[in-house]
């Protein structure tokens, strides 16, 4: 009996791209984050398309908000901008 687990054809798993099209929502960063953030949302979409709206802010007001991504995880100015900065972000055309 084998130890390393089988796959059903014997093909390794194709790679998982970053969730880009996960729905998302946009806070301002003082929002609190307590029990009804959900009231303060500002916008919601695609974790792409929120990005995108923070990155076409003037560089000073970009601090002030965060996206949450589906599955609770917080996107901070910083992973925004290194998100924004992948090759495979999907940019909208001008």
């Amino acid at each position: 009996m084998s130890d390393s687990p089988s796959t059903i054809q014997g093909e390794p798993e194709a790679p998982r791209g970053f969730g880009w099209n996960d729905s998302a929502e946009l806070h301002k960063c003082a929002d609190g984050g307590g029990l009804f953030h959900r009231f303060k949302t500002i916008r919601r979409g695609t974790v792409a398309q929120l990005i995108d709206f923070v990155m076409d802010l003037p560089e000073e007001k970009q601090r002030e908000y965060a996206i949450q991504k589906e599955g609770d995880h917080r996107l901070s100015i910083g992973e925004i901008r290194a998100l924004f900065r992948r090759a495979d972000f999907p940019k909208t055309p001008d």
